[in-house]
């Protein structure tokens, strides 16, 4: 596998496999991602919490609250990617930049455009969930795994694992990064990146949902 470039070129630079492909995801693939990511999350507790699942209008919120974080990759010129096999989009990957300005305070119109589209308690908690994991990272300088996905269909072939590698290259190329911290909600889902080198840092509780906040140093890169 080659190494991809950084998402500030926005270039469609590559990783190719014997199956697909993974491209920087322009504007004509934030429809497709949206959609794969909210069947990904759709379970995850840590979302349920905080867009309210047991309130009328979850799934609603949640999918405009996931367009409004890729737009706001989009615009601000985070790292996210999408692995293709020709034109079907099979997995999502998308880290925040290593020491970006907002973090972890979003930038106003952000939080405008998420009051009026998820409502001031999930945005609220969205904000709380970044203070939290933030204010338990031992460094300050790091890329953090905001999603990573892939379609039910395509599932146990061993993309996960591309879309791991593919952050591992981001982060390669950005020398201020640290490494990259991921929060996981569930045990297999900590399993999954410890297997992958990520190690465990502590628990951490956001609201009333515990997790393992894990990290994956530079140093550790293969």
């Amino acid at each position: 596998m080659s190494s991809i470039a950084s998402a500030e070129h926005q270039e469609q630079h590559s990783l190719q496999a014997a199956s697909g492909e993974l491209l920087y995801l322009g504007d004509e693939h934030l429809a497709s991602a949206a959609s794969l990511l909210f069947q990904a999350y759709r379970d995850d507790p840590l979302f349920q919490r905080i867009f309210v699942f047991e309130k009328e209008g979850y799934e609603q919120r949640l999918r405009a609250a996931i367009r409004e974080e890729l737009m706001f990759f989009k615009t601000s010129e985070q790292p996210m990617y999408g692995w293709f096999d020709g034109d079907t989009l099979e997995g999502v990957v998308c880290l925040t930049r290593a020491g970006a300005e907002w973090a972890p305070q979003r930038v106003w119109h952000w939080r405008l455009r998420m009051l009026l589209t998820a409502g001031f308690v999930s945005t609220r908690q969205m904000l709380e969930k970044e203070r939290v994991i933030a204010e338990a990272m031992p460094v300050n300088d790091y890329h953090m795994l905001s999603f990573i996905a892939v379609h039910p269909r395509y599932q146990q072939q061993g993309l996960g694992a591309l879309l791991v590698k593919a952050a591992d290259n981001i982060l390669s190329e950005v020398p201020e990064s640290a490494g990259i911290a991921v929060f996981a909600t569930r045990p297999e889902y900590a399993r999954f990146f410890r297997q992958r080198g990520y190690v465990e840092l502590r628990d951490v509780q956001v609201d009333s949902i515990r997790g393992q906040l894990l990290f994956h140093s530079r140093d550790d890169l293969g």
